[in-house]
């Protein structure tokens, strides 16, 4: 594995990427030597609160927008979950009746209450793997974590907010929730020199899960990461539990999948990074996948514009339903959830068409469960 990780950092990555492609204007100068990992030394009579440190939890739009529902809310006689229906080429199907919908809980159908059509502000925070690991100075990491950050960042509208956090040994907020796009560019802007090599996604992920879990609106996660934990105190399973509780959506960007493959077309990968690689994609697509968002792993730079394209369209448009579940039990317990297309009549699965009547593939995208609450709560 350090041989695998020394040449991701090597010349060859340069000549397989060249790094002398201009960046945006607006991407870090290469003359600073800031570090996001080593915070400025305080006062030591100040009181340090690092630890403490806080994403706003709560945000009032501007006047004029419309004010939208939690993503995920669950209470004791009522569920509402936002669906996205997403065409092969990520682009939001509008249109489909409530009667098309069906949603199961633990297996068992539910009786739809309430149905519409919402389209409101986003709420990202953009969590970053920022570590010598993979992201050192002009390295091809460096270069594409930088990449997919800025180039999402371009993508928000005004009244959409975003933060940003990096990790390496423990993540660091360079910014918080804003729609004030320059204090964003300030923040990316510290991207420069990573301070450790340790890259600690289990605990960095739940940290910000935990933060956002009670932001108001609708919300999600862009993480951009290679995936590969190191010294997270979190075990994958403890982290996955947790998640699954916060319910903030998870929308993973796989780093380095072009030089990963060039690496074991050549060989020189070896067989024990190659699994650990492997590991790392399942758990990025495992945590998209059960908090209802989804997982890239492009392996051109030509394929971000139609990721960052499918993550607007996903969290922008959505179908909100809303159920009173058969199970009324307050144990504290997490109900896996299905939300299916079908064909009232026959109970199919149903069939998209476009105008010329061509079938069209297309993929639900909703939270894979909830915990319901307790008798205490």
């Amino acid at each position: 594995m350090n041989t695998a990780r020394s040449l991701l950092l090597s010349g060859v990555v340069l000549l397989f990427f060249p790094a002398s492609q201009a960046l945006a204007q607006d991407e870090p100068s290469p003359q600073s030597s800031e570090t996001v990992a080593k915070p400025k030394k305080k006062d030591a009579s100040a009181p340090d609160d690092t630890q403490q440190q806080p994403i706003p939890s709560k945000f009032t739009h501007k006047e004029g927008q419309p004010q939208s529902e939690a993503t995920f809310k669950s209470e004791a006689t009522t569920v509402t979950v936002d669906v996205a229906v997403l065409d092969n080429k990520g682009h939001f199907i509008p249109g489909i009746p409530q009667s098309n919908f069906r949603i199961l809980e633990d297996g068992v159908p539910q009786q739809i209450s309430s149905f519409g059509l919402t389209d409101a502000p986003m709420t990202v925070c953009l969590l970053i793997e920022f570590s010598n690991l993979f992201q050192q100075f002009w390295s091809e990491g460096w270069y594409q974590t930088l990449v997919a950050a800025f180039g999402f960042v371009q993508t928000l509208k005004p009244e959409d907010y975003v933060a940003v956090i990096a990790y390496d040994l423990k993540p660091e907020i360079l910014s918080d929730f804003s729609t004030n796009r320059e204090k964003t560019q300030e923040a990316l802007n510290r991207l420069q020199i990573a301070g450790f090599s340790e890259s600690n996604l289990f605990d960095a992920l739940v940290d910000t899960e935990t933060r956002m879990e009670n932001i108001e609106g609708r919300k999600a996660i862009v993480l951009i990461a290679s995936g590969i934990d190191t010294f997270s105190k979190l075990t994958f399973d403890k982290a996955r539990k947790q998640i699954q509780s916060s319910g903030v959506p998870v929308y993973a960007i796989g780093l380095l999948q072009a030089m990963r493959e060039y690496l074991d077309a050549q060989n020189m990968l070896g067989s024990i990074a190659r699994l650990d690689f492997l590991q790392a994609d399942n758990e990025m697509t495992t945590f998209a996948r059960e908090t209802g968002g989804q997982a890239f792993f492009p392996m051109f730079y030509g394929e971000f514009p139609s990721i960052f394209n499918s993550i607007n369209q996903a969290l922008r448009h959505q179908y909100t339903l809303g159920y009173h579940p058969t199970n009324q039990a307050r144990d504290g317990g997490y109900r896996k959830l299905k939300v299916e297309l079908v064909n009232p009549a026959t109970g199919e699965p149903l069939r998209v068409v476009d105008q010329k009547n061509h079938p069209i593939k297309y993929q639900v995208i909703a939270k894979s469960g909830y915990k319901a609450p307790r008798e205490v709560e």
